[in-house]
């Protein structure tokens, strides 16, 4: 696994650099030297881990988070368009069943792109979600994320 993950960033890494140089032969032994201190740095910062993902739910998640990214950011477009603000922001508490860690942190992440919605605290088995309504179902949106996430990364 770490011979996948170490050619797969150096492959990476060089090929940013590649686009970065326009593709010049010149550049090659800086680009090979500039990627080579990239990957150390990559692997110093952020070990390999063993992450089995499943397709069917990764796509499942993609094609959500896509449809819901259109339709939060029309209705956020709605709201700050309209002459009335019909906003209820807000805290919603929520369980939170990932465990500290990368697994965690990629959720956050993928999370605090929903229009409408963001993280702003995970602390132990809970999830604290700014929302600009909390009329609408904020926590049951997130816990079906934080599912199909869980077993798309196969951690259920």
């Amino acid at each position: 696994m770490m011979t996948k993950a170490i050619a797969a960033r150096f492959t990476f890494f060089m090929g940013v650099w590649l686009m970065i140089a326009d593709w010049k032969e010149e550049d090659l032994p800086i680009g090979f030297a500039a990627s080579v201190l990239a990957l150390w740095i990559s692997l110093s910062l952020l070990p390999p881990t063993a992450v089995g993902l499943r397709l069917a739910p990764l796509a499942k998640l993609i094609i959500r988070f896509l449809s819901l990214s259109i339709i939060a950011g029309v209705d956020v477009a709605r709201r700050a368009l309209l002459p009335r603000h019909d906003l209820r922001p807000g805290f919603v508490a929520l369980p939170f069943t990932l465990p500290s860690g990368l697994a965690r942190n990629v959720f956050l992440v993928y999370s605090s792109l929903q229009p409408g919605t963001l993280p702003t605290s995970a602390e132990g088995a809970t999830l604290r979600v700014h929302g600009l309504d909390i009329s609408q179902p904020i926590a049951a949106s997130v816990q079906a994320d934080e599912a199909l996430f869980g077993k798309a990364i196969r951690h259920e």
